[in-house]
């Protein structure tokens, strides 16, 4: 987390370490991303064979866990990020559900008993509750879910295409600052900085619709939020940026 960021204790870490959290966060992408690519490949069988899979290597990991409390948060983020990368994916690409990712998501919780779901009920609950519980997975899952739809814009030959995904990412990421106050903006600092490194080093990024698409979103943010928010969100991810540049040129 940027040092910047000035939040109380995450009391979910005591369950769940920062490096744990990130993990999920990284195992909710693979899994989603595997169903999702199947799912467009048409292949029933091999989408059914996935989530078998993906279900029985989730569940041992979660058993892993020391304690009731410590495996019901473990499946809580779990299936919060998948549950996520999922709704993200509807929101860029129009889509009304993902059946795969509902199958996923089904078969995760299937089989836990009334004590266990109403433990799950709870360590889900808790992660959306309070901004700086679940920090690292929220960082890390939503700049992956940003960067993914923002790669997604850029990799657009059509242009209506590449600006209904724009509409869709600009929108998520204002709501993120609407939803969450304190901690909101500073993800979407994060997520543009990457943009902005991503825009450096990305050959796709440089084509015509791209920079016009990724041009328009620094707009869309500019527009939409106050400048209160927009003003020190922009700073901090230019501040990262510069960073990175200076530690490019240190090494070289």
């Amino acid at each position: 987390m940027n040092e910047a960021v000035s939040l109380p204790p995450d009391r979910l870490a005591e369950l769940a370490s920062p490096e744990l959290q990130r993990l999920a966060a990284r195992m909710a992408q693979d899994a989603f991303t595997r169903i999702f690519r199947l799912t467009l490949e048409g292949d029933e069988a091999a989408v059914h064979a996935a989530v078998v899979e993906i279900e029985g290597l989730a569940k041992n990991w979660v058993r892993a866990a020391d304690g009731d409390e410590a495996r019901a948060l473990r499946l809580a983020l779990l299936v919060s990020g998948i549950d996520q990368w999922g709704l993200a994916w509807c929101q860029a690409f129009g889509l009304t559900a993902i059946h795969g990712i509902s199958a996923l998501l089904g078969a995760l919780r299937n089989g836990l008993d009334d004590a266990e779901d109403v433990r799950f009920r709870q360590k889900f609950a808790a992660i959306e509750q309070v901004e700086g519980d679940a920090v690292d997975f929220k960082l890390e899952l939503r700049r992956n879910i940003h960067l993914a739809v923002w790669h997604a814009m850029v990799a657009c030959d059509d242009r209506e295409e590449a600006l209904a995904i724009l509409a869709a990412l600009g929108s998520m990421l204002v709501a993120l600052v609407d939803h969450m106050p304190m901690l909101g903006w500073r993800l979407v600092a994060d997520t543009l900085a990457h943009i902005q490194l991503r825009c450096l080093t990305d050959a796709a990024a440089s084509a015509e619709l791209a920079r016009e698409t990724t041009e328009a979103l620094f707009v869309v943010l500019r527009q939409a939020l106050p400048r209160k928010s927009f003003e020190p969100m922009l700073a901090q991810a230019n501040q990262a940026v510069i960073t990175w540049q200076r530690s490019r040129r240190a090494m070289h």
